[in-house]
């Protein structure tokens, strides 16, 4: 395994900016998944880490050693592409043997006719490093198919199967599951992340979809127009996101968001008192975001009144949207379905859960930190 770091990374491409100085520190054997809506430069970034794209500026450093000047095959990466890249010609021995073909065999022990003498204990070697691999993902019994004959979630064992084989110092995978239909994304989750505790190994991860990169990582980092705005755990992601966008960007559904405040002290919103533990000047406006769980529905609470828009009832959860003036977007709260009952049109007052966490913004969308009492009410309840 194999600690990767990044280091003041610009990629340009005419004038446009890819990339804007991303500094970003991978540990060995660490599962980072790197999150962000598309374009946001996250798949040129793992390019830039495999090799297969020349960063603009800054460095690229493979276990504390410069790596800009290894190529792709020198810097003993693997990489799974969303498209997973079979070949489609081959089967799926041949195109897990492929890799430690190329790295273990000359150019005259891979010739079809020499080969056979030549090549005879690397080739007893690939096989027996094959059928390792392929036992290990359960695909043995797909050794001789081709990839037409698979389904999209053994495709998707095969290209795993195909950067594990030759055991390399890290996996970069870029989107490998958005090809996959829900149920089967799932699973898929839960089996790389079974794969990365069972090998100990690197993992750097590719996704715009937040539950991936919830469920699965070590440590998250969120991409947002070519720049890193945070990396954290899962958790601290989405209880104390650093800026307005991750905040936005993490949970489903999407945090509340809308503008307070203050008044002789205390915050605002829409007439509504707020707890002012932060340190914010008079009329200084802000942004408050508040999770859908964060709110409640009570009708004789001090709070916003608002006409339920929607109803989503998920199961397990209620989402309630209400139409109220407090922002242009509906305010969505979450309950049980058990408290349900209500109407599209029906009157309803939205209030805060007093023990909820509150985040607070500036206008440039960086996150305020509460006071310290304020974080002491927190830890004592």
């Amino acid at each position: 395994m194999a600690a990767i770091e990044l280091r003041h990374i610009v990629k340009r491409c005419g004038n446009a900016n890819i990339l804007r100085d991303v500094s970003l520190g991978v540990e060995a054997g660490e599962f980072l998944t790197i999150v962000g809506p598309s374009g946001c430069g996250k798949s040129t970034l793992l390019k830039i880490i495999a090799g297969l794209e020349e960063q603009t500026s800054g460095e690229v450093l493979i276990d504390a050693l410069p790596a800009d000047n290894l190529r792709p095959k020198a810097r003993d990466i693997a990489m799974v592409f969303q498209s997973y890249a079979l070949y489609p010609h081959l089967t799926v021995f041949d195109n897990l043997a492929l890799p430690l073909r190329m790295r273990w065999l000359t150019p005259l022990q891979r010739a079809p006719a020499i080969g056979r003498f030549l090549g005879r204990a690397g080739r007893q070697r690939i096989g027996q490093a094959v059928q390792d691999t392929a036992e290990f993902l359960e695909i043995g019994h797909l050794l001789d198919r081709k990839p037409g004959q698979l389904s999209g979630g053994q495709r998707q064992r095969v290209a795993l199967g195909r950067a594990l084989v030759r055991r390399p110092k890290a996996f970069l995978m870029d989107e490998p599951l958005s090809n996959l239909d829900a149920k089967l994304r799932m699973s898929m989750r839960h089996e790389l992340a079974a794969l990365h505790r069972q090998l100990g190994a690197t993992f750097v991860y590719v996704t715009h979809d937040q539950s991936e990169a919830m469920t699965m990582s070590d440590r998250v980092a969120v991409m947002m127009d070519g720049t890193l705005l945070q990396v954290d755990t899962p958790q601290a992601i989405y209880d104390r996101p650093s800026h307005r966008q991750v905040a936005e960007f993490i949970g489903s559904p999407a945090i509340n968001l809308f503008a307070a405040h203050l008044e002789r002290g205390r915050m605002r919103a829409d007439g509504v008192l707020l707890p002012s533990h932060w340190d914010i000047p008079d009329n200084e406006a802000v942004t408050v975001g508040i999770r859908p769980e964060g709110l409640t529905l009570k009708a004789d609470a001090h709070g916003w009144r608002g006409e339920v828009a929607h109803l989503e009832n998920m199961g397990a959860d209620l989402f309630v949207h209400v139409r109220t003036r407090l922002c242009d977007n509906a305010i969505v709260v979450r309950m049980s379905p058990q408290q349900g009952g209500l109407k599209i049109g029906e009157t309803v007052t939205v209030a805060r859960v007093i023990s909820a966490p509150m985040l607070v913004f500036d206008r440039d969308g960086r996150r305020i930190d509460p006071r310290r009492e304020m974080l002491s009410e927190v830890v004592n309840g």
